[in-house]
């Protein structure tokens, strides 16, 4: 197998397969994120320039912000898309026929449509890694804000989370550090009694927790029993939660990096915090670009068996079936993880382990 991989006549075949599927692949990427691009912006511009001050400029920051998550999101499936127009034609011009007559297997026309995925789900991490992650938390900021004009940048990785302090809730919109400064933007106390009933309500425009102590700034309180409202413009705060919590449960898994996101959980897990919902968006983030190298395997059963049958489309629609069968159980086995219905790590990864056999066993019966 290996000589066959390094002799010329091979390495021109794998180059034109692989050629052929990367081109194809690169403009049905792009078209599909640009009509999802416009249909996208047709639904979320008047939001935009409903904003005091917004300008068309609103609407090209927009573009930028969002067509690199479609770019992302949609990486996989354009890699089915490809990887099926590029059997499909090469079955109506006779190209696998020849090529299976010439000895070649199943296997060996199958591998450089993978090895070009491999090269797109590297390219596919290292692209979220660097640009997703910061875009997709700008632009959640930003619709937080209704798309406001001239707003200041987001905290790193903050998102609005909630926190058990014994009986109380606690509500945080934003957590950032300053230096040696913790500051939570907008926080809420909801104070509760032993049968949870609420009892009073504690809201400020900020916290700064420095020097080892709580401080509140703009602080309200509404005493529900007595119906009091007392205002304070700066006052103190005791609570159980430690600093460092506050930053590790405010880390949207979408807009940090892997390395951030790993460095939460286990921040998370050394407090005995239940971490199942950022596991499993941990293990995505590898899982979810190697999906491409399953793509050419799915699309298979549309290249092989068809001079039999005689059914292309039947089987193109079969491949195409069974590549969006993989996406639905993909989405539900990680929302399962998230949730705690099954481990975090099962539910990223057994759809591709789940997929990859499936994928292989179509490879083996069209080579027998």
């Amino acid at each position: 197998m290996l000589r066959s991989f390094a002799n010329p006549a091979s390495r021109t075949l794998n180059h034109y397969l692989a050629r052929a599927y990367l081109m194809r692949f690169l403009v049905l990427l792009f078209g599909v994120a640009l009509v999802l691009q416009v249909l996208d912006l047709l639904s979320n511009s008047g939001d935009i320039m409903a904003a005091e001050g917004a300008t068309y400029a609103s609407i090209v920051r927009y573009i930028q912000l969002r067509l690199p998550q479609l770019i992302s999101e949609f990486a996989p499936f354009s890699a089915l898309l490809a990887a099926l127009l590029t059997y499909t034609t090469l079955n109506q011009h006779s190209e696998i026929v020849v090529m299976k007559a010439s000895g070649v297997s199943p296997l060996r026309i199958v591998a450089p449509l993978v090895m070009a995925s491999l090269f797109i789900a590297i390219v596919h991490f290292i692209f979220n890694e660097s640009v997703v992650v910061r875009t997709a938390a700008e632009l959640k900021h930003w619709q937080d804000h209704n798309y406001a004009v001239d707003l200041p940048p987001a905290p790193k990785g903050s998102a609005r989370t909630w926190v058990v302090d014994g009986r109380n809730l606690i509500e945080v919109k934003t957590v950032s550090r300053n230096g040696t400064l913790l500051v939570i933007d907008e926080l809420s106390v909801y104070e509760r009694d032993r049968e949870a009933r609420l009892t009073g309500l504690l809201r400020a425009d900020f916290a700064v927790f420095r020097d080892g102590a709580w401080t509140l700034f703009d602080a309200r309180h509404f005493d529900i029993p007595s119906h009091e409202v007392t205002a304070e413009e700066r006052m103190g705060w005791t609570t159980s939660i430690p600093p460092e919590r506050f930053l590790a449960l405010a880390v949207s898994p979408e807009g940090v990096s892997f390395g951030e996101l790993f460095s939460a959980i286990v921040r998370l897990e050394e407090e005995g915090y239940p971490v199942r919902f950022l596991a499993a968006s941990l293990h995505h983030k590898v899982a979810a670009p190697l999906a491409t190298l399953l793509m050419p395997l799915l699309a298979a059963l549309a290249a092989f068996g068809v001079v039999r049958s005689g059914q292309l489309l039947f089987r193109a629609a079969g491949a195409l079936a069974f590549g969006f069968a993989f996406f639905v159980v993909d989405n539900l086995l990680l929302a399962m993880g998230q949730f705690g219905r099954m481990p975090p790590a099962m539910a990223a990864w057994s759809p591709f382990l789940l997929f990859l056999t499936a994928g292989m066993l179509v490879l083996v019966y069209t080579e027998e």
